[in-house]
């Protein structure tokens, strides 16, 4: 009993810090007058990555490295079919004026490296200093993009200014220091709760005797996916698509990228046969699922909500099994 109750402290904790996380993010956005979707790729999509880095970590530490390669695969997969099917399910999300086909692409060359790497594997050393000088030509990018944007800062300032003017929470003149307490308590509390859930998750699934991969692929791989859930979930209620989409796509970039790359240094990280020739498959699928909303701006409606969940119950079911 004791375990369900920490498990249900630990989301709320995580709905709490979404909120407050994508209030700080949107409103750095509008005070720096570049694109909130900027802010998701980078600050939100970190702060909700951090719980897998940090179980990713410990689990090669702990000597259960798979653990951290099925955590990883598996919250890519939850991240697009679950974080954006909850949401589209909800209140659907109008992608109409989101241009995200530069990172969504961006996102598409990771996996792919990603994928390359693991046949290649077991993950080593020199593969995550390949990942991680990977993530650092994408942040590169996403600062020169920032550059541009500050540089023309006229007429596109005061447009962002405008549009982030008419998401609830924002404030054109909130002081720094609050903005800075926002994004604290959001980056702070979504690793706490995620933790706590994810913890008393794995004593669940391990009394009902679930293996250690498929806790890492499902539980523990939902586990720290729900601070993104939860993110995007805002973000979706406040209408702000933008930073609903960059912080998936953002987040899935950073988990394959940073947090394989740096776990790999820490140790080897062995890739399962089951990981190899299905569960990566599953991942490239799913991404590839987006192209449309990307490229040809469909909406998230609610039919999408079904299709994106209906497929990940399938998936989860399948490895269960």
């Amino acid at each position: 009993m004791t375990e369900f109750l920490l498990a249900g402290l630990g989301l709320v904790i995580l709905l709490l810090a979404g909120d407050t996380l994508v209030r700080g993010a949107v409103n750095l956005s509008l005070r720096l007058g570049i694109p909130a979707l900027v802010v998701s790729l980078t600050i939100v999509a970190f702060g909700t990555s951090a719980p897998e880095l940090l179980i990713s970590i410990s689990a090669i530490l702990e000597g259960v490295p798979g653990l951290a390669l099925g955590n990883v695969v598996g919250s890519n997969t939850a991240n697009i079919l679950l974080v954006l099917g909850i949401p589209a399910l909800m209140s659907g999300l109008d992608t109409s004026q989101c241009d995200t086909r530069r990172n969504f692409a961006i996102m598409m060359m990771a996996t792919l490296l990603f994928i390359a790497l693991a046949f290649v594997g077991p993950f080593v050393w020199w593969h995550g200093l390949i990942l991680l000088a990977g993530l650092a030509m994408m942040l590169g990018e996403a600062a020169w993009v920032a550059r541009c944007h500050r540089r023309d800062n006229g007429a596109l300032g005061a447009a962002v200014a405008e549009e982030l003017e008419e998401v609830e929470g924002a404030d054109p003149d909130m002081p720094w220091w609050k903005i800075l307490v926002y994004l604290a308590l959001g980056l702070i509390g979504l690793p706490l709760g995620a933790d706590l859930l994810v913890d008393s998750s794995i004593v669940i699934a391990r009394t009902f005797g679930v293996s250690e991969t498929a806790i890492g692929l499902t539980l523990v791989a939902v586990g720290t996916s729900l601070p993104e859930l939860a993110t995007t979930v805002m973000a979706a209620l406040r209408r702000h698509a933008d930073v609903a989409l960059g912080n998936v796509i953002g987040s899935n970039i950073f988990n394959l990228l940073g947090i394989i790359g740096v776990a790999a240094l820490v140790g080897p990280i062995p890739v399962d046969r089951e990981i190899l020739h299905f569960d990566l498959w599953i991942m490239l699928a799913a991404s590839l699922l987006l192209v449309p909303y990307v490229f040809l701006k469909w909406p998230f409606g609610r039919g999408t909500g079904i299709v994106f969940t209906g497929l990940y119950a399938a998936y989860v079911i399948r490895v269960l099994s």
